[in-house]
């Protein structure tokens, strides 16, 4: 169950404006060895009122069979970060790339002018991955590659950042990724930031979001997704069960 804020009015300089993507409302699609939730318009499914939020165009979250997984495909002009939640996808691309992304780690390619690439299950147990697009600030970039393992605590760990701050990665556009693993009862602060646009996905467990200013009180659970349109202060207390959640800031 999400509990929701609708301010009537736009965004003023002290109330920013909500936009809830429940779980159970996103986009499904199960074909054999995959099941997927779109939280955004993705392949067949479309839906003008869900195609983007700022520069951020893609977010799946992916549980793919053993044995599973997409043969060499194309991507071009898009920024592509893979979060692993779970068990390991064997990577390969025309870039000359091969090895596998485990859990934990964060995976970020700049497709530009072309890339082809393929993503196998190859272990005998189901993976869980976020698989996150964002329009580049330019088309036709150099395409890029980098994998890296982050050690994510219950306070904020960048994964991305645009200056590369504590080990983050950097995408081609101006945007920030942190992710953070809260136990139960434990707060934390949303980061200062003058973006003017911020994303919430939960991956697992549940968050409370209490904003400065506001009476009302935000529920997020597993798959949950919340817009924030404005500048916004407040907390997010861990639920029973704890929490692991991404915030985008999208500039």
């Amino acid at each position: 169950m999400v509990s929701t804020i609708h301010p009537a009015q736009q965004p003023t300089a002290t109330t920013p404006n909500l936009l809830i993507r429940p779980a159970a409302e996103r986009f499904h699609s199960r074909h054999g060895w995959l099941d997927s939730w779109h939280s955004f318009s993705f392949a067949s499914h479309y839906d003008p009122r869900w195609m983007e939020f700022g520069p951020l165009r893609v977010i799946n979250d992916d549980i793919f069979g053993a044995g599973g997984g997409f043969g060499m495909h194309p991507h071009r002009d898009m920024e592509i970060i893979t979060v692993m939640v779970e068990g390991a996808l064997k990577h390969q691309d025309s870039m000359g790339h091969t090895g596998h992304l485990r859990a934990g780690e964060v995976q970020r390619m700049t497709a530009g002018t072309g890339v082809i690439h393929s993503e196998i299950n190859d272990s005998s147990e189901p993976c869980r991955l976020l698989q996150i697009w964002l329009e580049p600030q330019e088309r036709g970039l150099r395409p890029e590659y980098e994998q890296r393992l982050f050690t994510v605590a219950s306070e904020w760990t960048p994964l991305i950042h645009p200056e590369r701050i504590d080990g983050a990665m950097a995408i081609r556009q101006n945007a920030a990724l942190w992710r953070a693993r809260p136990a139960a009862g434990e707060t934390l602060q949303l980061p200062a930031t003058p973006s003017a646009q911020r994303w919430i996905q939960m991956i697992d467990g549940a968050m409370e979001l209490d904003l400065t200013g506001s009476d009302a009180r935000t529920l997020l659970r597993k798959g949950d997704g919340m817009g924030i349109t404005g500048p916004a202060n407040g907390s997010l207390a861990a639920g029973p069960e704890g929490a692991d959640l991404l915030l985008f800031d999208l500039g």
